[in-house]
């Protein structure tokens, strides 16, 4: 820290209790000063000899016939003032960066000017700030703090201003030219830079982050804050990710990390104007500078303080646009009243409305303009979507735990999603199974409805094991699982299944859900029991790369035995019972095919020539 000394002569000054201070001299006192609480009994002569103030006032007390003066409405306090008396004495005092500014204000309310005395207080003191103070790094920062408490006289002479100025433009130095001490306690990327405290600079560092000022600043009120971060984005030279690299800082500094805190009314005023007063600096341009999480830590926090309508809409503005960024517990912000629901999920729907309309936009080109840039711009947007699907999934799962979760809040949220976003349905069905667990009430339309949003030919195989067992998912959804499984496996190679009976997808959607109840559940059960060994099956199979031959123990456990066969056979004839036209076909065709029979692009003799082939190998 930089200090000037002024004066020569020793100190004289002394204190008779907690309110008197006198010179002590030779000389008998003849003017009472009263600062405050504080009576300072001094001499006339030195103070009229530098102070155009006290000699208006001692020429007044002249005319009232007394020695005692009153400094009505003195800025800066007795400290100050002692400071004053005692560079009129000759006294040595020591200027610095927490002093300085009471000095300035008390020597420009006695007006110690040039007029009165040539090199007199107010002129070294704005030498000591202009050529030392605003140089210094963290001097100007704690000169800054200081002009809090002695406003308005520090903003009219112009001192926070220049602090201001003088932080601001080191802020934009080029790194590599800092040659003085900062704070930085986070991530430290370079071992040995430069400390906190002030130690001499003893060897130059080879690497300045961009973002070495952000701790600095933080220490200062958000009104002072505010003001830097305007005069850093003004001159046009900062990155907008060093800018909320700043703000995240300061937010981490000053906002408590527990949403209890929030609800305090204590600082609740502070909190408030604070996070609008971030909400404000964040840059301009909506897509850089600030990671989707801090934002969507903003937004929560907004609501949570009551933050105006202008700032929130700003936050989600700027959500929306990079919500594939976003982790699923960035999206779990807590329902305020009338909401009934743990999380605020219409938020969430409101974030992922105006996402996808976003990503719609940006994809509403020409057609020469897609087939220039499809090769490189398709797999970048389908990224974005894919990671939306995902999260969405996620909180999903999340809020399907809450017992006050409308049925129609988690159809329309899994609805927004486009169908390209969601490649796999595993996500989705574990929302669903344990929406279904939570609400134990819901009647079987609620419950076909909820199903409805999964498609099973998009489940993978671990997926389709659960959901093969899983007796809280209505009968129909559960065969058709079996369904798609097992066409599925026979596709791969698993077993050849030729000459059988076939049944296709649509006369099992087309079938009622009183014939599904008519199957045994525990027949079902058991299919999906022998879906797990045609699972062992087909792991063993892409192991070895062969199958198993004919006798030995695997090939013993039958993928499909005649049980599971006779199950779909049932539910077939069922169906083609109550004569849907989806079965009439097959009923005037004099064939009743099985879904296990017949597999696209598979033929009648190459499933004969198969047989052949294994046959011979026994």
């Amino acid at each position: 820290m930089k200090f000037m000394k002024l004066g020569s002569k020793p100190d004289a000054f002394q204190a008779e209790g907690n309110c008197v201070r006198y010179v002590s001299s030779e000389l008998a006192t003849d003017v009472i000063i009263n600062v405050g609480e504080i009576k300072f009994y001094l001499h006339k002569y030195p103070l009229l000899s530098k102070s155009n103030h006290l000699q208006k006032l001692v020429l007044k007390a002249n005319e009232e016939n007394t020695d005692e003066i009153h400094l009505i409405d003195f800025p800066s306090g007795p400290k100050a003032f002692e400071i004053c008396a005692k560079f009129c004495y000759g006294m040595t005092v020591t200027l610095n960066a927490y002093n300085v500014v009471a000095a300035r204000c008390a020597a420009e309310y006695l007006e110690m000017t040039e007029d009165v005395d040539r090199g007199n207080l107010i002129f070294k003191i704005e030498v000591f700030l202009n050529s030392s103070l605003f140089r210094s790094w963290k001097d100007s920062i704690i000169v800054l703090q200081t002009t809090k408490s002695l406003l308005p006289w520090s903003e009219d002479l112009k001192v926070v201003g220049r602090c201001i100025d003088a932080i601001a433009s080191k802020t934009s130095v080029d790194p590599s030219t800092i040659t003085w001490s900062y704070s930085y306690n986070r991530k430290l990327l370079v071992p040995d830079r430069i400390a906190e405290n002030q130690m001499k600079f003893l060897e130059r560092v080879e690497y300045v982050p961009k973002d070495w000022w952000v701790e600095d600043i933080c220490e200062l009120d958000i009104d002072l804050y505010k003001r830097i971060m305007i005069a850093v984005k003004s001159k046009g030279r900062m990155d907008a990710n060093v800018i909320g690299e700043a703000l995240k800082t300061y937010v981490m500094r000053w906002l408590p990390d527990s949403i209890d805190a929030f609800a305090s009314e204590v600082h609740n005023k502070r909190n408030k104007s604070l996070v609008e007063t971030i909400i404000c600096l964040l840059p301009c341009d909506k897509g850089v500078g600030c990671s989707c999480s801090f934002l969507l830590k903003l937004l929560k926090i907004a609501i949570l303080v009551g933050a105006d309508d202008a700032s929130k809409e700003d936050l989600m503005k700027r959500i929306s646009l990079k919500l594939d960024e976003a982790f699923i517990n960035d999206l779990l912000i807590p329902a305020r009243p009338p909401l009934t629901t743990k999380y605020d999920v219409e938020l969430v729907q409101t974030l992922l409305n105006r996402f996808v309309v976003h990503e719609k936009g940006s994809w509403d080109l020409d057609i020469d303009e897609k087939n220039s840039k499809i090769a490189g711009d398709f797999l970048l947007g389908r990224g974005s979507l894919l990671n939306v699907g995902k999260l969405i999934d996620g909180y999903l799962v999340e809020i399907a735990r809450d017992p006050n979760l409308p049925l129609s809040s988690f159809i329309l949220l899994s609805q927004s999603i486009p169908e390209s976003a969601r490649p796999i349905h595993d996500g989705l069905y574990s929302a669903i199974d344990i929406y279904l667990k939570e609400h134990p009430n819901l009647t079987k339309s609620e419950r076909k409805r909820i199903c409805g949003l999964m498609d099973v030919k998009k489940l993978t195989m671990d997926a389709s094991m659960h959901a093969a067992q899983n007796e809280a998912l209505p009968l129909r959804v559960v065969v058709q699982i079996l369904y798609f499984e097992q066409v599925r496996a026979a596709a791969a190679g698993v077993q050849g299944l030729n000459n059988h009976p076939r049944v296709d997808s649509h006369s099992l959607t087309n079938t009622t859900e009183e014939d599904w109840e008519r199957t045994p559940r525990d027949e079902v059960k058991s299919l999906g029991n022998q879906m797990s060994e045609m699972k062992i099956m087909d792991q063993n199979v892409h192991k070895n790369g062969k199958l198993p031959k004919i006798g030995s123990k695997t090939n013993r456990v039958q993928l499909l035995r005649s049980r599971s066969r006779r199950i779909f056979d049932k539910l077939w004839v069922v169906g083609k019972g109550h004569g849907y036209p989806g079965n009439r076909s097959s009923e005037t065709s004099g064939s009743s095919p099985s879904p296990t029979s017949m597999i696209q692009g598979e033929t009648k003799s190459s499933g004969s020539s198969s047989r052949h082939r294994r046959h011979s190998v026994s």
